[in-house]
């Protein structure tokens, strides 16, 4: 729950930020592939537990892989994560679906950084 909040509080102020400096990017989240009237937006902002929980099952399950400090052991546990799991998601979106590489790009970069943060929380609070 802690690295969920971390990560929501982390995701919704990134977001303010993403489309203050990228404002070309976020245009194309207004085309027909995404929807935009609200119906779902409780899922949009539950992602952050939801991918806090997942993450955290992997970081119990594979801990003791990591060594070093806590920021490293965080750096690790992101980056593997996003070996394993983001890149061959956003490999099969980027050929699957009617988007650009700049949005492929800044999903992979967003859920790093959320495997990050959430490794830095996991090795402070359950070394």
């Amino acid at each position: 729950m802690i690295a969920g909040c971390i990560l929501f509080v982390i995701s919704y102020g990134g977001l303010f930020l993403a489309i203050r400096f990228f404002p070309g990017l976020f245009i194309e989240y207004n085309g027909p592939l995404f929807n935009s009237d609200g119906s779902r937006d409780i899922l949009f902002y539950l992602h952050a537990f939801i991918i806090s929980f997942a993450l955290s099952w992997f970081w119990d399950r594979f801990k003791g892989l990591f060594k070093g400090a806590s920021i490293i052991r965080g750096l690790e546990f992101g980056s593997v994560y996003s070996i394993i799991a983001l890149l061959p998601v956003m490999w099969i979106s980027y050929s699957a679906l009617d988007i650009t590489l700049p949005i492929v790009l800044s999903w992979f970069v967003y859920g790093l950084l959320q495997a990050i943060i959430a490794g830095i929380v996991f090795a402070k609070i359950n070394p």
